[in-house]
């Protein structure tokens, strides 16, 4: 770790609120997103892809987040959001992550209110990500696709929104330098057992530059 960026203000917990969260992107910033794309590894040609960044409108708005399973090719046991590729049948960006989460995590969309996307990052693996931003509302239930998905667990929006939690990290792949951000939670699991969550790299990054919207 080289730093840590505490000396950024929070996202008031008012500005989180539902009501705060859809003015926002009705009326958005002027600003400019921290995180574009990683450095790309191997030669694979970029694909478009889509997650949905899932805020559950509780009296203290939650984060909705998946890790994966240790199997998978790419991004193997990382903390996500739900999300994947774009298939020739989605309409957009918008369906592709709405159809990647009820596959998924088995998140009906019924209990989703799209707010709205943030700008694409492309990821190491080249995969040009639209982050759709949405309102889960309560009463939704979760149905884990066991191939992909090891877990969903909730986090405090706030804490991710709070740039005290955001740790800066160097390492040297091989290639040069790199740079990542992480933002460490200890929290329960689905059986209630505190463990450690270490969300990084390509879903870090999109969290930091929706604080960079949201802070703006």
């Amino acid at each position: 770790m080289v730093g840590i960026d505490d000396h950024l203000p929070p996202v008031a917990l008012p500005n989180l609120l539902p009501g705060a969260l859809r003015g926002r992107f009705v009326a958005p910033p002027v600003w400019t997103p921290e995180f574009q794309r990683d450095r790309l590894f191997g030669a694979r040609e970029p694909s478009p892809a889509s997650v949905l960044v899932p805020i559950v409108a509780r009296d203290e708005p939650t984060l909705l987040l998946t890790r994966r399973t240790e199997h998978l090719t790419d991004h193997p046991g990382q903390v996500s959001f739900p999300g994947g590729r774009a298939e020739p049948t989605d309409a957009d960006a918008v369906a592709t992550a709405l159809r990647e989460a009820q596959e998924e995590i088995g998140l009906d969309p019924r209990h989703v209110e799209v707010l709205g996307a943030l700008p694409t990052y492309t990821t190491v693996t080249a995969f040009v990500v639209t982050p759709v931003v949405a309102l889960v509302h309560p009463g939704f239930t979760t149905q884990l696709d066991p191939y992909e998905v090891a877990e969903v667990f909730e986090v405090p929006l706030a804490f991710v929104m709070n740039p005290a939690h955001h740790r800066r990290h160097t390492i040297d792949d091989g290639t040069g330098p790199r740079q990542f951000l992480s933002m460490p939670w200890e929290g329960a699991d689905p059986s209630g057992t505190l463990r450690n969550y270490f969300i990084w790299g390509a879903t870090a990054a999109m969290l930091r530059n929706f604080y960079r919207f949201l802070a703006a």
